[in-house]
């Protein structure tokens, strides 16, 4: 068998290859390049009694990235602590900055018990905070109850 010999590409090919990858796949699921500059954002918390997750999306409600404790290495029942929580939020506030966004519009869901300490924690960096909005769903008595049976 012989000696294989590998195609190397010159930079310039992998600069042009790469940009069609990047626009063949924003035009499929409509993601923002990585190379737009985007000023203004949201960061949606969702805090449950297990975990405590973290997007952030541009202002149509793309995600630009996602953080949970779980994946930035707490398991079990330290996922759902208020430490673990701004341990989220600072790995997310420099995704933010790394972004170059400035303001930030936060949407807080669930009753979990990182909430609090996670908007705590993006309060505390160099970006601005134009709302704070809660959008935990609140049962409003639903449909009727089925009658009993009567046997």
């Amino acid at each position: 068998m012989g000696k294989k010999r590998i195609i190397r590409k010159s930079g310039e090919e992998l600069v042009e290859e790469r940009k069609g990858v990047d626009e063949k796949v924003s035009a499929q699921t409509g993601a923002v390049p990585s190379r737009v500059a985007i000023k203004e954002g949201r960061v949606y918390v969702y805090s449950s009694y297990n975990n405590t997750l973290i997007s952030l999306t541009d202002t149509q409600g793309r995600v630009l990235s996602q953080v949970s404790a779980g994946k930035i290495g707490f398991k079990g029942t330290k996922k759902s602590t208020p430490f673990a929580a701004s341990k989220v939020a600072e790995t997310i506030a420099q995704m933010i900055a790394n972004k170059g966004i400035e303001r930030v519009h936060v949407f807080i869901k669930g009753i979990g018990p990182g909430r609090d300490s996670a908007l705590r924690a993006l309060g505390a960096r160099n970006f601005e905070i134009i709302s704070i909005a809660d959008i935990t769903p609140v049962p409003h008595n639903g449909p009727k109850a089925p009658r009993l049976r009567r046997v």
